[in-house]
């Protein structure tokens, strides 16, 4: 009986490991913020549209009507959407928190408090972590069948910081010269 709790407790104590280690993952990238500032110009939701359509079960219903299409080649197409899928998660990440980090340290520099901004981004950090963590949770389920991803949610988000950075710029960098 005793080998059957401390097997448990074990089991606990990884599951628990692996859960913390995924949300630091999330929560704190490692990224380094860009040397040029026409990198905000160059920020985009656009880049990041296809994934609203990506694990659409229309093409696998599309699919499903050709003759020789088993339930191997359905799962094979889900692996590899899933794959691009986390690609584009990762790189909607990073930029989020390079946004987060350029945002901070115009804080840092502002020649006046900006409390409420500094609430905005600690709120949309927090939701946009559990929302990649969300995300990675439907994906898994995705990829076995189950339903899909919605990363509409996850790019207001990004967009909301990108056009909140966007309009801080200029204003820091006249306000600099």
């Amino acid at each position: 009986m005793s080998f059957v709790i401390a097997v448990s407790i074990l089991a606990c104590i990884a599951v628990a490991a692996g859960l913390i280690f995924a949300v630091r993952k999330l929560a704190y990238p490692t990224v380094a913020l860009p040397a040029t500032l026409d990198w905000i110009d160059e920020l985009s939701t656009e880049r990041y549209r296809p994934m609203l359509r990506l694990l659409s079960n229309e093409e696998i219903q599309f699919l499903s009507r050709n003759p020789g299409f088993t339930p191997k080649l359905a799962s094979q197409f889900r692996r590899q959407r899933c794959a691009i899928f986390r690609g584009y998660l990762g790189s909607l990440s990073r930029d989020f928190t390079r946004v987060a980090l350029a945002l901070k340290l115009l804080m840092v520099q502002a020649s006046s408090d900006r409390s409420d901004l500094a609430s905005v981004l600690v709120r949309s950090q927090m939701a946009f972590t559990f929302g990649l963590l969300v995300a990675h949770v439907h994906l898994i389920l995705y990829s076995f069948g189950l339903g899909t991803v919605n990363a509409a949610d996850l790019l207001r988000l990004f967009d909301g910081m990108r056009l909140e950075l966007r309009s801080l710029v200029p204003s820091e960098m006249s306000a600099a010269a």
